[in-house]
């Protein structure tokens, strides 16, 4: 019965009416010292309540199914394939965020993951102030890296390992989707965006949800790595829309996109 197979905890998190500025919570852990740790940390911050713990793949799919949740935070030991899994979820779940648990460091796992649309990796070493700060990143819409993973995001670039080149069309994007890409690539929010562009942010995610499908990304890193291969936003400045707000008096011209915008659009450190 699904009233068991999850772990609730009456009073601590599911608050519709506050919901607006409270981050909402799954914790999927196999271990239960773990789940306690967390929601202790997470019971001193004011804005971020567990709504759902799990300790199964089944209870977690359960969980992200009954609960309104921002957030999954999920161990991947928790699915034998967690790459797979997490593509799995985020196709069922399309407004679930996830962040991912790895037991230690793995390089392979971590770029697999990250291709596959998950929000934020993390090794269990992480310190509660920077998981909290991970969290806040996310649910604002910026993936999470960790220092090391940023490196490997970027060697992963260099060597051309995550994607191959030159195997897709080109395409051909509009003055004012180049302009928001080329925005993207020097590791803007989309807030900052819709007040270069002269817009609104959901204008800018409907605009980047059509570049995703144009270009064949998952998300805001995967892009910042295409355009770097392809030069994707070459001229963009040309193509700079009239209704642009941003001053033009005394500004020197945009920069290029090069690999250190890939790590600012990888990396929750980046604001």
């Amino acid at each position: 019965m699904g009233s068991t197979s999850v772990n609730i905890e009456p009073g601590d998190g599911f608050q519709p009416e506050d919901g607006k500025g409270t981050i909402r919570v799954i914790v999927a852990d196999t271990q239960a010292i773990f789940r306690a740790g967390l929601r202790k940390i997470f019971a001193l911050e004011d804005d971020i309540r567990v709504v759902g713990q799990s300790e199964s793949l089944d209870q977690t799919v359960t969980a992200i199914q009954k609960f309104s949740a921002d957030i999954v935070i999920f161990e991947a030991a928790l699915a034998p394939n967690p790459a797979d899994t997490v593509s799995d979820l985020l196709r069922q779940n399309a407004n679930c965020r996830l962040v991912v648990v790895l037991q230690e460091p793995d390089q392979e796992m971590t770029l697999e993951l990250f291709r596959r649309g998950a929000h934020g990796i993390v090794s269990r070493e992480i310190e509660p102030e920077m998981l909290v700060e991970c969290l806040r990143k996310v649910a604002l819409g910026e993936p999470w890296l960790e220092s090391h993973a940023v490196a490997w995001v970027m060697q992963a670039y260099r060597t051309q390992g995550m994607r191959p080149t030159g195997s897709r069309p080109k395409v051909s994007l509009t003055p004012k989707e180049s302009l928001i890409v080329s925005c993207v690539t020097q590791g803007m929010k989309n807030k900052e965006i819709a007040l270069r562009v002269g817009t609104t942010e959901q204008v800018v995610k409907n605009y980047l949800r059509k570049v995703y499908d144009k270009l064949g990304v998952a998300d805001r890193l995967e892009l910042a790595l295409y355009c770097l291969n392809h030069r994707v936003v070459e001229g963009a400045l040309q193509a700079k829309p009239a209704q642009s707000t941003q001053p033009t008096d005394g500004h020197a011209p945009e920069a290029q996109p090069t690999p250190n915008a890939a790590a600012a659009a990888a990396s929750g450190s980046h604001s």
